[in-house]
């Protein structure tokens, strides 16, 4: 059996997306629950100099589904401000994110192979293969962001545990 650039790829973003939106339907309920505003989510901060929860889960969608984008463009750059920062606005970018992701097809993924991409920041760049920016980019990014907007949940008083991030896991069944 070979293990393609798909298997290596949109299935884990799935997994991790999909955990992602698990933690903030916990935190949503926890808020509820606590009579605290989920609005002031968002904005929250591990530390003063780090960006907020807004950010963090728009790099999630932004390394995962956006980072294949960039790799069927050719290029990749930092991501767009969201046009809704609210909970419920970051809540809907992750499942249509996770909607896009269902969507693609392996062959849509596995023909990117060899492909140049290339990231984009201002006059900075760097040049990739597909495989390169996504294994080496793209997925060490968005696990860095999922960790982060877990742990910002995790320190606003979300009852989360490491299953909760882990997801559905791929178990054999047979």
């Amino acid at each position: 059996m070979s293990f393609s650039l798909f298997d290596a790829t949109v299935p884990g973003y799935i997994r991790t997306l999909s955990a992602i939106d698990g933690i903030m339907v916990k935190a949503r309920k926890h808020y509820q629950d606590n009579g605290l505003d989920i609005e002031t989510i968002p904005g929250e901060r591990l530390c003063g100099d780090m960006l907020p929860f807004s950010f963090q889960i728009n790099c999630v969608v932004h390394h995962s589904l956006e980072a294949v984008e960039g790799v069927q463009a050719g290029t990749f750059g930092i991501p767009n401000p969201l046009e809704k920062d609210d909970f419920a606005g970051l809540e809907a970018h992750v499942q249509t994110a996770i909607g896009k992701l269902k969507a693609l097809t392996p062959n849509d993924v596995n023909s990117l192979a060899g492909k140049d991409v290339t990231f984009v920041m201002g006059d900075f760049r760097l040049p990739f293969t597909a495989e390169g920016f996504l294994m080496s980019f793209s997925i060490p990014n968005l696990h860095f962001h999922a960790t982060t907007a877990y742990d910002i949940l995790r320190v606003k008083g979300v009852p989360l545990g490491k299953q909760d991030y882990l997801g559905a896991m791929d178990i054999k069944t047979a």
